[in-house]
Formats: structure tokens, sequence, C-alpha cells
């Protein structure tokens, strides 16, 4: 099993998103996801940005793969999935299946990213010759679903995103503007002043969702550390790190320490603190509410 960080889904400023990658170029994390994948409208980096810093995480040793768009609404956008597509150089992970169309057009393998909502293995395999390298779990589904779809053992590899905040949902719309009672063509990308969303809760003021732009996500932190052991047995080829924050760099680095040293596994199970308890999640993975929290799996 190998540990991925996946791409950066908030909107930082240039100079920090460098940063960001400069730190991961030093360290251990072999799989590194790059590109904006979700609004168009955060320009604080260009494609050729994007190009440099996978050339140098190339260059640090990182395999590295372009994360596309996940809803592809304007032309402009989808003359910018071509030019990603067909990069000449790095595997694409597909967010929407215009990227799947690309890919397959050119005869290129691809990602099949958790936005697509794969529920079965007849959708999987035909993703598989449409090109598919590796399939990434859609983040509702559960370890009993992922272990009868590759109860027979598939021809492309399998990638489950277990920590970070969850990706639930796109719209058309972008709440961050909504919030701050602006429109969306006019949103002055104030998505920038929440570098992990924008909390919502209930009325009981209790977290309950990420507002990330035109992006919903989970107010709680998924971690299914404790997992690893158990996904490595299953036939689980990568193990996903959403950052959020750089020391979401030393999260991974840790994780490729403990795939190598099983024994430690139990070095990751969820604190049964309450207070930790309001902050993380996994219950999607054990079949229910995602919100759900098992202390001691």
């Amino acid at each position: 099993m190998h540990i991925s960080l996946g791409p950066l889904l908030y909107c930082w400023q240039k100079q920090q998103v460098t940063d960001f990658y400069q730190q991961v170029a030093a360290s251990q994390i072999p799989l590194v996801y790059l590109g904006e994948a979700v609004c168009s409208r955060r320009r604080e980096l260009k494609w050729g940005d994007y190009l440099e810093l996978a050339q140098m995480l190339k260059q640090a040793g990182k395999e590295v793969v372009i994360s596309t768009l996940a809803l592809i609404e304007a032309p402009s956008e989808y003359t910018e999935l071509k030019r990603q597509v067909d990069n000449g150089e790095f595997m694409v992970e597909a967010n929407d299946m215009a990227a799947v169309y690309l890919a397959n057009e050119h005869k290129l393998p691809f990602v099949c990213g958790a936005s697509i909502n794969n529920y079965n293995r007849a959708s999987l395999d035909i993703l598989q010759r449409f090109g598919m390298h590796r399939f990434v779990m859609p983040v509702e589904l559960s370890k009993a679903w992922l272990s009868q779809v590759i109860q027979q053992k598939p021809s492309f590899e399998v990638e489950v995103l277990g920590h970070g905040y969850l990706p639930l949902a796109h719209s058309a719309r972008c709440f961050t503007a909504r919030h701050k009672q602006l429109t969306k063509d006019h949103c002055e990308t104030v998505c920038r002043e929440y570098s992990k969303g924008l909390l919502a809760q209930t009325q009981e003021q209790q977290p309950l969702l990420r507002l990330n732009g035109i992006q919903t996500q989970s107010a709680s932190c998924l971690d299914l550390r404790s997992e690893i052991t158990t996904m490595a047995q299953m036939g689980v080829d990568v193990f996903r790190v959403s950052p959020s924050s750089f020391d979401c760099i030393a999260t991974a680095n840790t994780l490729v320490d403990a795939i190598n040293t099983p024994e430690n596994a139990q070095h990751f199970a969820i604190s049964s603190d309450a207070n930790l308890e309001r902050t993380q999640c996994n219950g999607y993975w054990f079949g229910e509410a995602g919100l759900a929290v098992h202390a001691n799996p």
C-alpha cells in the first residue's frame, strides 16, 4: 500500500501553495495529486504554475497526477480540461465524465476520482476498458461494499480517502459567495478568506458542514488511520490524505512510516476523548451515518 496526498481543495494564496508543495517535495510522500478540482474562478495559480509545481515534484521523485475539475460548467473550462488531459507527461485524475471521455479519446490512462458516481463493479470494469488505471472510492461507501466489489481481484488499483474533510457534494451555486451576499459571477474569490472552508453549524451550535465555494464538505475530519492494516489486507492500493493545512504533510509522512510497521497501527486509533469525537468521523466506512465515530474499530 502507498500513501497519497490529494489535491488541495481550498483557495490559498499563490506563495502559500508554492511553499506547501516545496515541503511536499521534501517529504516521503510518494504520490501527489495536484491541480484545481473545485472552482475555475480560483485563479491564484494558472495552468503553467501547476505544471511547474508538477515538474518540481517529479524531480523530487514523486509520482504526480493532475486533478481536474469536479463540475465542468462552461466551454472555457472544457478547453482548459483538454489542455490538462493532453499535457503529454502526467496522468490525470478525472473528476467529471468529460475528463473520462477525453482521456479515452486520447487513449490515455487516468485515475477515476471519487466525485464520479461508481456504485458497482460493472461500471468500474467499463471504465477500466476506457483506460482507468486507479479507482478512488466514493466517500459515502463502506468497507463492506468495497470488499464485495473487489472480491474478484480487479486489474485496476483501488484508492480510499482515509484522512481529511469529506467532499460531499458540488453545486452550480457558490455558497461561500452567497454567505457574503455576492453573486457567483462576481464572487471576488472570497473563499480565500477561509483556508479550511466556512464552517456551518446547526441551530444547536454543533458543527455540521464546511462550505468551500461550490463544494460542500464535512465539518468533521475523516480519520481511518487505524484501518490501514485492514485496507491493505483487503487489497486497497492507496490510502489518501486530503490536505487542509501544512500539518497534513507530517500526517502523511507518519503514515508512510506506519505502513512499513503494521504493528504500530493501533497508534492511529481514534481517541475516545469527547472533544475529539466532535471533530472526527468514520461512519461511512462502517456502513453508518458519516458523522458517526467508532472510537475502537
